[in-house]
């Protein structure tokens, strides 16, 4: 019986070494299992040490030959530059979450409405990609903070929220990410967040179910109360104010 995990190629391309496939037991186990491995993120020590524009051309390279595996004449003029234009997306869009240099910096602010109440940004849109067969994620997320005496600007809420989804995701890592890096920058521990999404690897392939939705919450501090919680439910369910 061939050992579980990843086996390391010992062909380098000149710049990292590159992975072999898992071994078929592994991927037999998975399934279209709904598995996830820690809180963080699994990059490699070495992740970053080449340039964006590096990993740009590699993934071009690469994508080049997935299409001209599949048969795809990559003459045709609709098709000569999907292979660069994948890997500028991967690199500076839908992944772009992966590098902590794009990590939104958060500054606080002094709570001088002395507002002590519950904050709630909901339907904060979320377009993420499974890490198990690199398809959308497509949902909403609803955060909540009560002030310990800082606040901040609302739309670093959204960025926080989308800079976490830009990277290959397991809604319910994506959830604790989103609520751990709340804490840390408001510096409390009463924070809340619910992602209701849709995931395409249901929905397009395998069991092909197109009206199912997944939900994760995690509820920190004062939101473990019950009446706290029911709360920010009640505000999550009620209608978005019309423009």
């Amino acid at each position: 019986m061939k050992p579980n995990g990843t086996s390391l190629n010992t062909r380098s391309n000149g710049h990292h070494p590159t992975y072999n496939m898992l071994d078929e037991l592994t991927v037999d186990e998975i399934g279209d299992e709904h598995v996830g491995s820690s809180i963080d993120t699994p990059l490699r020590a070495d992740a970053f040490d080449i340039s964006d524009d590096t990993k740009i051309e590699l993934i071009e390279d690469h994508f080049r030959e997935i299409l001209n595996i599949l048969g795809l004449d990559l003459t045709d003029d609709s098709l000569k530059g999907t292979p660069r234009r994948v890997a500028k997306m991967y690199v500076k869009e839908i992944f772009s979450g992966l590098n902590p240099a794009n990590k939104p910096k958060a500054a606080l602010f002094e709570n001088k409405y002395q507002y002590n109440e519950m904050l709630v940004e909901k339907g904060i849109t979320v377009h993420s990609h499974c890490e198990h067969h690199l398809v959308p994620i497509i949902g909403r997320a609803h955060v909540a903070y009560i002030s310990s005496g800082k606040v901040i600007g609302l739309s670093k809420l959204n960025r926080i929220v989308q800079y976490y989804a830009k990277r290959p995701q397991v809604q319910e890592r994506l959830t604790e990410q989103i609520a751990h890096e709340l804490k840390e920058v408001l510096q409390t521990e009463d924070v809340a967040v619910i992602i209701d999404a849709r995931h395409l690897c249901v929905s397009m392939r395998g069991v092909q179910d197109v009206n199912s939705s997944t939900v994760t919450a995690h509820y920190g501090g004062k939101f473990k109360d019950d009446a706290t919680r029911q709360e920010f439910l009640r505000h999550v369910s009620e209608p978005t104010a019309a423009l």
